[in-house]
């Protein structure tokens, strides 16, 4: 029975939060990916989607999140499921920032949306999608 130690927890910081991998392929041999995301208070993510569908928990702090054409606010305690292919960007509560525990496929690629006019949501403009360090 794979057990994944707290200490053995891969960590990956982008410019706007920390995802801490919980279990993935590379980590556990799990087809499903679970980790965690904490954001500093004010931290913004970029605008982008993924094209499987993503359950998110808030643990601790709040967030306000765009997703497809509608901004939702989220405390701890809170669930919301974001549909594949749905353009997202998570802003972290201003004073408390954000702790929440994601999952997802481990077949998960992210790619970037397009807010260009006239290009539509979600195109993929960077030639390709990307399975994100924290995922694997």
């Amino acid at each position: 029975m794979p057990v994944i130690l707290n200490a053995d927890s891969r960590r990956t910081e982008t410019p706007n939060a920390v995802m801490t991998t919980l279990a993935s392929p590379t980590q556990g041999g799990s087809r499903q990916s679970v980790w965690r995301v904490d954001m500093t208070p004010g931290a913004a993510g970029p605008l982008h989607a993924f094209d499987t569908d993503q359950v998110w928990t808030v643990l601790d702090g709040g967030a306000r999140i765009n997703l497809a054409d509608e901004t939702v606010t989220v405390t701890s305690g809170d669930t919301v499921i974001m549909p594949a292919d749905a353009q997202r960007q998570v802003f972290a509560d201003d004073t408390h920032g954000m702790t929440a525990i994601v999952c997802a496929p481990a077949s998960t690629r992210v790619y970037k949306s397009a807010p260009e006019a006239g290009v539509p949501a979600c195109a993929t403009l960077d030639g390709g999608k990307i399975l994100p360090n924290w995922i694997a």
